[in-house]
């Protein structure tokens, strides 16, 4: 097998999975296919969607259809000539705590029906369990892993191995270093969906989080049962690249609309909010009016097209290098996803690795949940080992400019000339920077570095984010040994943030603090005179 990255944001990535059959590229979603009722055939996915790669039941194909199956081949019996996966049946034996075949036969089983992607025999720990049990799981796991593959008679089919404990993160852990010690092509996080179900979304990012962070990076990730649109994006960027969905199905049977923002009865519905192939041609009232059956495949059709637009839409912000904005938009869609995003810095100190260092477009900051974006992360963390070119003696903090980079700005140089001719050689002494939502502090040297010069923030700003870059201002002020700090702020919660957090970090430095009121546009004519009559006069009382 190979895996071959193409474009990354966060943690997600757009890869390129070899297989016999065919590449897939990721990420993608597979549909479950039920081999005993297909609301929508495989052939229909190809044909209507595109759909590359489908995941069906080795354990239901053995008990119902052994001997065709292995008489025709798996692609031949679903009529699908892509990339089948098969899963194992642990699903089952969660559900009916035992089932009726071992690893090895199950094994043995996808091997000879020819799948191209299978899954092992594991014991899903599921949610909640009792720690004793979850241990028996991980343990007894990571024991079929190895018989399994001291099993194997052939090399051509790509092998998942499943990584269980639970919401016990210790044993995720555990189970992923066990794991990731055997040479599975694919693995994958194991009990995820009562998880999702009780919209847990949080503990499955800590469970997600803990298995990538104990796994070989370069591996494909695998999330079962990783179903509803609104939070694909989310196991996208915690490190996802595949994942299998039965829910379009069976959302569909209980008369379910899917959105990527959530999910709708279809008793409540007047207006379709889609232009799918369904929604163009039947309004709600209609599709009361059919057959159960046809209104279950329609609305089956309808599911499925809301998830590979989805899976479209995050992969060209992947591309765009908007990732972080989709999050922002989907965290929206429902509480529990909000928190998840708030919590994201907590467990994802790795976004930063593996987010590209520039990108063809600018960030967009809308509040403090994108506080844990890698660009503010990184920025951060350059700036504290930052160290000027030249010894400055007074620092110049000044609100950011509207036309940016502030240093190729016509503001900057026509301040710069004027103290020039004011003050002479003491100007080379004196350090430009600006402040700005959500960087915190921007020497002049560092802003045309990617994304200083690159975002657009909505303001005013909020408490949480004001906050921050006054930390970041202080701390800034602190590690670097200046003289005289000048402070130019507005009458707004961040420019008093500001102001106040100058004096501290002035007062621990021991270094003099001055600051004045902007009344109006700092960079409006009227205003720069201001600025630059008070930045010399305060130098010349100093030199």
């Amino acid at each position: 097998m190979s895996f071959e990255v193409m474009a990354r944001d966060l943690l997600g990535r757009i890869g390129r999975i070899k297989t016999k059959s065919g590449i897939i590229e990721t990420p993608i979603l597979l549909p479950v296919i039920n081999p005993s009722v297909q609301i929508i055939t495989p052939s229909e996915m190809r044909k209507n969607f595109g759909c590359t790669a489908i995941i069906t039941n080795a354990y239901l194909l053995k008990k119902n259809f052994e001997e065709e199956v292995k008489a025709l081949g798996i692609h031949s019996f679903l009529n699908f000539k892509k990339v089948v996966v098969t899963d194992s049946g642990a699903y089952q034996l969660l559900k009916y705590r035992e089932i009726e075949t071992t690893p090895r036969e199950i094994a043995k089983f996808e091997e000879e029906i020819d799948t191209d992607v299978a899954v092992i025999l594991d014991v899903p720990t599921g949610w909640n369990s009792q720690r004793k049990i979850a241990e028996y799981t991980v343990k007894e796991t990571i024991k079929r892993a190895r018989l399994t593959l001291a099993s194997l008679t052939r090399d051509d089919i790509l092998w998942v191995g499943p990584i269980q404990g639970g919401n016990h993160l210790d044993l995720v852990s555990y189970s992923a270093l066990e794991m990731g010690k055997m040479p599975f092509q694919i693995f994958a996080l194991g009990s995820p969906t009562q998880v999702m179900e009780r919209y847990l979304f949080s503990t499955l990012m800590d469970m997600i989080a803990t298995a990538k962070r104990n796994l070989p990076i370069e591996k494909p990730f695998h999330l079962f049962g990783g179903g509803h649109p609104f939070m694909f994006c989310f196991a996208v960027a915690a490190g996802c690249d595949t994942f299998d969905s039965a829910a379009y199905a069976i959302y569909a049977k209980k008369e379910r609309y899917m959105t990527n923002y959530g999910t709708l009865k279809l008793k409540n519905l007047k207006y379709f909010p889609c232009a799918c192939k369904t929604c163009s041609n039947y309004t709600p009232q209609d599709l009361k009016k059919v057959t159960p059956q046809v209104r279950t495949r329609l609305l089956a059709y309808h599911n499925l097209a809301t998830c590979f637009i989805e899976i479209k839409r995050i992969k060209q912000a992947i591309k765009e290098g908007r990732l972080g904005e989709l999050l922002d938009l989907r965290a929206r869609s429902h509480p529990s996803l909000l928190q998840a995003h708030k919590n994201l810095k907590m467990d994802y100190s790795c976004f930063e690795e593996y987010t590209p260092i520039s990108k063809e477009r600018g960030i967009l900051y809308f509040d403090s949940t994108g506080l844990n974006r890698p660009e503010i992360v990184r920025h951060r963390i350059r700036l504290k080992n930052w160290t000027p070119s030249e010894k400055y003696r007074v620092l110049v903090l000044l609100p950011n400019t509207l036309s940016r980079p502030f240093s190729r700005s016509k503001t900057f140089e026509r301040i710069l000339k004027s103290i020039s001719r004011s003050l002479g050689y003491v100007v080379n002494k004196i350090h430009f920077c600006v402040y700005a939502v959500p960087f915190g502090v921007i020497p002049y040297e560092l802003d045309e570095i990617y994304p200083l010069s690159q975002y657009e923030a909505a303001l005013p700003s909020d408490k949480t984010t004001n906050k921050y870059v006054a930390k970041q201002v202080e701390n800034y002020i602190e590690n670097l040994c200046y003289e005289t700090v000048i402070l130019c702020y507005y009458r707004t919660d961040l420019g008093r943030r500001v102001r106040k957090a100058c004096k501290n970090a002035s007062l621990k430095a021991d270094a003099s603090f001055f600051s004045f009121l902007c009344e109006e546009n700092a960079w409006s004519d009227r205003g720069v005179e201001d600025l630059i009559k008070r930045i010399s006069d305060v130098v010349d009382r100093l030199s």
